[in-house]
């Protein structure tokens, strides 16, 4: 049986084999690249930092959510490394940030005749406003999808809607299983209150065989009240859609404490490398070092951090002259308002910078398989050809497709194409905002190995351009 694998695999092989014409023509620059690429992958393979970068990323500061102490430890942290690790020259960017506290510990109650029949796994939505001192108690009515509420929209005053959609397990990219279901945590408390609901739980967007709630930012429709909003944990959203098939008449308990306070002053923290020929061009690589309030921000983005860090660390270790200069950038606040990318976009316009690309890493730090990119299809052919110096180190295709949230205000303020990284994506949604994306759940060779792919494709896009 011949696999979609194995077919990528022959057409690598049929690249190949057709004479090694990628991007100059010559045999001699092809090996030129692989032997410096095989040099990069020796160095961090064998004596990378980055794993211990996240360590202490994870462990001594933790999770780092826009406008708290943990996110100003960590920039400051950061500021350091990129000093440490050779930059030429580090500044950072003053960015005003989203300030939301959750406040206190969540609940979700389950009432059977006024007593507790269960607590449920629960997170509050980012951005969710609390549930007042006393919760929220009414009748719970389940519905299936945004179809269902309209045609149940009779029926929602005065309830707590429960929307219980699941990630289809049929869409083998799991990010586009997110995508599909994450409208539910986005718009769907506003779509309910629109209704006269007074509050909403959803199922939390994860395939994951866990019962960890996932958090995940909301938004408010201005049009309509602002209702309390938690996720639940899988094994609770199906056990109380089992409920809710013998009884119709059950209630739930609500309790948030979600609230804003004025914004914050948060930082982009950029190191750079100077560009020995085309010092006015710039290549941004970087990750977002803000997290959601649980967990430890491991996989999502401290990966991308420490991978960014990587690549600058090894580069300097090569004694490697740019041509363009290089920026590594550790995005403020993209978890709740990506105002950090704003900002460096807005910047990069006031300033009449010149980017010649943007690459981001935030799809978890787990084995590579490609990257996606804004670019067009021109641009998306010539990265093609370099398929077989990135394929010995895991990646077997570079397709159409987003880049980074942090980098597509590039894309629109100044044309900018994007390119993100995709690693292997199975496992990251089982622990995506929630409690359980800590260190321990990051492999090392993993995280290592999409290091090496980042630098090799920043090395090649910095020598041929794009």
């Amino acid at each position: 049986m011949i696999t979609c694998f194995n077919l990528r695999l022959i057409a690598l092989k049929i690249i190949i084999l057709a004479g090694g014409i990628f991007f100059s023509g010559s045999l001699r620059a092809q090996n030129a690249d692989s032997v410096f690429i095989s040099r990069v992958a020796h160095e961090i393979l064998n004596s990378g930092v980055g794993y211990e970068h996240l360590r202490h990323l994870t462990k001594k500061i933790g999770a780092r959510l826009s406008g708290s102490a943990a996110i100003t430890k960590a920039e400051d942290w950061g500021y350091e490394v990129l000093k440490q690790s050779g930059a030429d020259n580090v500044f950072r960017q003053e960015v005003l940030t989203p300030n939301w506290k959750r406040g206190g510990k969540d609940e979700v109650l389950l009432l059977q005749n006024g007593k507790v029949l269960k607590s449920l796994s629960c997170l509050a939505l980012g951005n969710s406003v609390g549930s007042g001192k006393n919760g929220i108690k009414a009748p719970v009515i389940e519905v299936s999808s945004f179809d269902e509420l309209e045609a149940r929209k009779d029926e929602i005053k005065g309830r707590i809607v429960f929307y219980n959609y699941p990630f289809k397990n049929e869409l083998v990219r799991t990010f586009e299983a997110y995508s599909d279901a994450a409208k539910y945590r986005s718009t769907g408390p506003s779509r309910a209150a629109r209704y006269g609901a007074v509050g909403v739980v959803i199922r939390s967007m994860s395939h994951g065989a866990n019962n960890f709630a996932h958090t995940g930012g909301t938004r408010y429709d201005t049009a309509y009240p602002k209702i309390s909003a938690l996720a639940l944990g899988l094994e609770d959203a199906d056990w109380l859609s089992r409920q809710l098939q013998s009884d119709k008449n059950f209630q739930l308990l609500l309790r948030s404490y979600g609230s804003f306070l004025p914004d914050a002053l948060n930082y982009n923290i950029i190191g750079e490398l100077k560009g020995t020929v085309n010092s006015d061009t710039y290549i941004t690589i970087g990750g977002h070092l803000d997290s959601w309030d649980v967990g430890e921000g491991a996989h999502d983005d401290g990966a991308g951090i420490v991978q960014t860090i990587e690549v600058l660390n090894v580069l300097k270790k090569l004694n490697y002259k740019p041509r363009h200069t290089l920026r590594f950038v550790f995005f403020a606040n993209e978890e709740n308002g990506v105002r950090g990318g704003d900002k460096y976009a807005e910047l990069a316009k006031k300033n009449n910078e010149k980017h010649l690309v943007a690459i981001e890493s935030d799809a978890g730090g787990f084995t590579p398989r490609g990257f996606s990119t804004t670019g067009n299809a021109i641009q998306i052919s010539k990265m093609q050809q370099w398929l077989p110096l990135l394929f010995p180190y895991g990646i077997t295709e570079i397709k159409a497709g987003g880049s980074g949230v942090d980098i597509g205000p590039l894309k629109t303020v100044l044309g900018t194409p994007g390119i993100g990284y995709i690693p292997d994506s199975q496992r990251y949604f089982d622990l995506h905002h929630a409690h359980n994306d800590v260190f321990e759940a990051v492999n090392r060779r993993e995280l290592e190995l999409g290091a090496v792919c980042m630098a090799a494709l920043i090395y090649l896009l910095d020598k041929y351009g794009l």
